[in-house]
């Protein structure tokens, strides 16, 4: 996680007490080598680093396009999770993934994007780049679920 001066989040919410160091990363999060390198709630985006192992390759050689999907679920959920409050969790409806060229071992940038916040449903755009290339792309759709 990085730094609190790209999260200056305050109160009890998952995603600040993550960015405080008082909260673990997500399981899949740390399997995929995820790391959030920047987030500007005001403008709607996130930006978290991961790193594709030899075991997310398929027999060619390149990385799995489930791999792939799991990152810009994670990058696009992630997101999403910045935005809620204390109580309130992100759920995946619907993850909808175009795969633009092969991706291999090593690191790739993702980058989500509010298309739109609604009061329990969001808009989410991702991409995955590795070396300056654009890999895929994603839209998904999150609900925000409230503990009762």
């Amino acid at each position: 996680m990085a730094t609190d001066t790209l999260f200056p989040l305050a109160g009890d919410s998952y995603f600040a007490r993550l960015s405080r160091g008082e909260a673990t990363p997500p399981p899949v999060s740390t399997t995929l080598g995820g790391c959030i390198v920047n987030v500007d709630l005001e403008a709607g985006v996130l930006e978290s680093d991961y790193r594709a192992g030899e075991a997310f390759l398929n027999p060619a050689g390149q990385v799995q396009g489930g791999m792939l999907g799991a990152m810009l679920d994670d990058v696009t959920a992630f997101l999403v999770t910045a935005t809620l409050g204390a109580g309130e969790h992100c759920a995946t409806l619907d993850l909808h993934l175009s795969f633009l060229r092969p991706a291999h071992a090593g690191g790739l940038r993702g980058c989500a994007r509010i298309v739109r916040r609604g009061r329990d449903v969001c808009h989410v755009a991702g991409e995955l780049v590795q070396d300056g290339r654009l890999v895929a792309t994603a839209t998904a759709t999150c609900m925000v679920v409230r503990s009762r």
